[in-house]
């Protein structure tokens, strides 16, 4: 069931997103080689506990961390830890999530670890561009099916490929609320938007094939190619007069 935020509510969700803006935005300062995931993760969780929130993700279904932090070929959902040791010209996806005052904002960004491969800030750059190219298409009346097919015919276009096994979603009071919003569709199908929508809309995308797999921690999720993966979110109201990015920091 798709939950329409009043503006009170609203008001509320734009702290949480705010916070988790913020919290990315540190964690991207502490990108640099020779630092740990786990560091990294360390500073998101203090960062979001001295706001008064919660990480939104840590014990979320048992993952035990605050932060999603994916290395390279990592797609999503890796774990951090203190031996896997950032070097120069690594990718490195951030995906952070705060929850306070009853909502959640969630919020993800891949960075460039030192000086970075001409094709690797190509795929960054592209896969930056489809959320925005996505989030225009975020408009009311307009479908689900406009959002994706406006992130995959941009990223397309560029001979990169749409994870399919994982979408954006709804956020809200629940950290994934429905609709599910997938980066590929056909415009003018799907859920429509509506005004009071919350959505989190989130290109993961790849320099190879689309193929993913889950390792065995049940977790992390890399490509089945070894190919370079990116992922950019915003979270984002849908207003009357068009979308609102809310993940916006300080």
């Amino acid at each position: 069931m798709v939950v329409l935020k009043t503006k009170r509510e609203l008001d509320l969700m734009r702290e949480a997103c705010r916070i988790s803006a913020n919290a990315l935005k540190e964690a991207g300062k502490a990108v640099e080689p020779g630092v740990s995931t786990k560091e990294i993760d360390d500073i998101v969780r203090k960062y979001i506990q001295k706001q008064g929130a919660t990480p939104s993700f840590l014990g979320y279904g048992g993952f035990p961390a605050s932060a999603c932090i994916s290395v390279n070929d990592v797609v999503i959902h890796g774990i951090p830890s203190k031996k896997q040791i950032l070097k120069k010209g690594d990718i490195v996806s951030v995906d952070v999530g705060a929850f306070i005052g009853g909502y959640h904002g969630d919020n993800a960004y891949t960075f460039a670890c030192g000086d970075i491969s001409k094709e690797a800030q190509a795929l960054l750059d592209a896969t930056k561009e489809s959320l925005y190219e996505g989030i225009k298409a975020a408009i009311a009346g307009n479908r689900v099916g406009d959002i994706g097919n406006a992130v995959q015919t941009y990223a397309e276009a560029r001979n990169y490929s749409v994870v399919r096994d994982f979408v954006g979603h709804g956020v809200g009071a629940k950290l994934h609320e429905d609709p599910s919003v997938p980066n590929y569709g056909t415009p003018g199908r799907g859920v429509r938007l509506l005004p009071g929508m919350t959505i989190a809309i989130e290109p993961m995308i790849t320099a190879g094939k689309y193929d993913v797999k889950v390792l065995d921690d049940d977790w992390t999720t890399v490509t089945v190619d070894g190919s370079l993966a990116a992922h950019f979110e915003h979270s984002i109201a849908i207003t009357p007069d068009g979308p609102v990015i809310m993940t916006i920091p300080d």
